[in-house]
Order: C-alpha cells, then sequence, then structure tokens
C-alpha cells in the first residue's frame, strides 16, 4: 500500500469526510529538502467532515495528525486544509 493509500484509508475510517482528496506532490519538490527519489514525501490534503464541526483550526489539525499516527514521522510536509 502505498503512503498516499494509507493516509487516505486513515482518514477516511476515523472522519466518514464528505470530500477527500490526498495529493502526492513530491515531484514539484524535486531538489529540496526532505524529496526523495519516488516521491510519497510532500503532501497536500483537503478533507471536508461533519467531525470537524465545532473546532478551532489547531483542533483540526491535531485530530488529523492523529488519526494518521506513525505516518506522520515517516513524511517530509503535509499541508492541509481541513472544513467541517
Amino acid at each position: 500500500m502505498t503512503v498516499t493509500d494509507e493516509i487516505r484509508s486513515r482518514l477516511q475510517v476515523a472522519f466518514d469526510p464528505r470530500e477527500l482528496e490526498v495529493v502526492d506532490e513530491s515531484e514539484s519538490h524535486r531538489g529540496h529538502a526532505g524529496y526523495q527519489e519516488g516521491g510519497e514525501s510532500h503532501f497536500n490534503v483537503r478533507i471536508r467532515a461533519s467531525a470537524f464541526e465545532g473546532q478551532s483550526r489547531v483542533a483540526r489539525h491535531r485530530a488529523v495528525h492523529k488519526a494518521l499516527g506513525d505516518i506522520v514521522p515517516r513524511i517530509h510536509a503535509l499541508a492541509l486544509d481541513i472544513e467541517a
């Protein structure tokens, strides 16, 4: 399973989002810090889920990081666009 698939799966299970997009942007970071051959180092996640209703931006980010668990230390960058 790719890291992209792992991210998508864990977020789907944790938040049952109505919208979820996980984009591996690693190739656009070739030559920069953290880039690894084969990609899967830089990600952009857009997620919309009612589970985030009433949470602050910080709480939403913490919830996503908690759901991703051991994936976070394995990647270099994670951009999050989170809304309820």
